[in-house]
């Protein structure tokens, strides 16, 4: 399959930082650690009493305290979505060693989410009903509007390039970053803050999640209840945090010094046109969308060393997963490593692609891929390598991700490992 609107790839772009936070851990660097040690970050909810809701547990983010980070009275003004993404963009940034205000209008930000201030939303309507409108605060507008978050990232760092949001639902944030090294390679822009952030943990989320029966109700095991891939698995449980990437133009970046993770070399983008939120039969979107990626990085399907699936744990999703895989890669899907994270990271919606695009850069920076946890009775549907268990040590190159969103979005990002050639 060719792709017709191959785009100019003579400006390469890069990764020189990344930021994460999420319920296993507030920064990349203890994504990381939790990762090497195969830990899981779900857990019953304490956010609030979700002792009445058919799931009653979530990956959530702990120990969070986004004013030990940011100003104070700002962060008291950020729902907590944008208290995220500020944080891992102050994270991402700091690693990249970007210095913005030496040319700020040649960076820009781009942060994808499925929901936005959905907290402060919801807070809100709570106030108008309980309290009047009267009561209702002046910054809730702007706390709840998706933009706010690359928004408020933009004037943290006195970025003036091009700023926006995202919204492909799941596939918001992978949009994000692919949509950002576009802007790099269209001379737009030199440098990008690109992810996605999401703060999903909420009554109203999680019941409404939970009435799609998208969620896994093993409340009693919640570190064992998401089981990607496995005969048993019943679905999915929510997660929030936030991940974030400085991308570069490569030439910039070596001529600064930088020091280079990866390479962002492919990105396919795709819509089912299908149904609201069902897969396309035999997973056509999400198999063009790879293919589309391998196309914009002049690679074949056995140059791909890992792929992270999007790999929900939800019946529909695994198994149609593997067939689009089987179809892209052909007879290199049977020695394809692959695994779902979202059996730890939990579901970041929104901000799922960007989390995903970090651990993978971070399995070929460590030479370690992760696995899908409990996955222990092998769903007969899903007969690919899906790395069981325990992490698997390997030198990849090359490596994949996948994400999938209600409407039929399908996207997929290429990394390569920055000496590769």
């Amino acid at each position: 399959m060719s792709n017709p609107a191959t785009p100019d790839t003579s400006r390469r772009v890069v990764v020189t930082g990344c930021g994460a936070i999420s319920a296993l851990g507030l920064t990349a660097t203890e994504l990381r650690v939790a990762m090497r040690a195969n830990r899981s970050g779900l857990r019953t909810i304490t956010r609030f009493d979700a002792s009445d809701y058919p799931t009653s547990f979530a990956a959530e983010v702990v120990d969070f305290d986004p004013g030990a980070v940011l100003d104070r009275k700002g962060a008291r003004r950020m729902d907590r979505f944008t208290q995220f993404a500020s944080v891992a963009a102050r994270e991402a940034v700091a690693q990249a060693g970007l210095d913005v205000a030496a040319a700020p209008d040649r960076v820009g930000v781009v942060i994808g989410s499925a929901f936005g201030g959905v907290e402060t939303f919801v807070q809100t309507a709570e106030t108008l009903l309980s309290r009047g409108p009267r009561r209702i605060s002046p910054f809730a507008v702007p706390m709840t509007i998706p933009n706010i978050a690359p928004g408020m990232i933009a004037i943290d760092f006195g970025a003036t390039g091009p700023a926006f949001a995202y919204a492909s639902a799941f596939a918001s944030s992978a949009n994000a970053i692919g949509e950002a090294m576009r802007m790099i390679q269209a001379g737009r822009a030199d440098a990008m803050i690109a992810g996605g952030s999401e703060a999903p943990v909420t009554g109203i989320m999680l019941a409404g999640f939970a009435a799609l029966q998208s969620l896994s109700r093993r409340n009693d095991d919640p570190e064992r209840a998401v089981r990607p891939f496995d005969l048993n698995r019943d679905g999915c449980a929510l997660g929030e945090g936030a991940a974030l990437l400085v991308l570069e133009e490569r030439e910039r970046a070596i001529g600064r010094g930088a020091t280079i993770l990866a390479e962002l070399v492919g990105y396919g983008s795709t819509a089912d046109a299908w149904h609201d939120v069902q897969i396309a039969p035999e997973g056509a979107g999400l198999a063009r969308a790879m293919q589309l990626a391998l196309d914009e990085a002049s690679l074949a399907a056995a140059d791909v060393g890992y792929l992270n699936a999007h790999g929900t744990g939800t019946a529909m999703n695994d198994e149609l997963e593997t067939v689009a895989i089987k179809t892209t890669f052909g007879k290199a899907a049977g020695r394809l490593p692959i695994s779902s994270t979202k059996s730890r990271t939990g579901h970041l919606l929104g901000a799922a692609g960007a989390l995903e695009a970090v651990i993978a850069i971070q399995a070929m920076e460590d030479g370690l891929l992760p696995a899908t946890l409990n996955l222990v009775t092998p769903d007969p549907a899903c007969d690919l390598d899906y790395i069981p268990g325990e992490s698997r040590p390997a030198n990849v190159d090359i490596a994949m991700t996948n994400s999938m969103g209600f409407g039929g979005h399908n996207v997929s990002l290429v990394f390569r490992e920055p000496g590769y050639s």
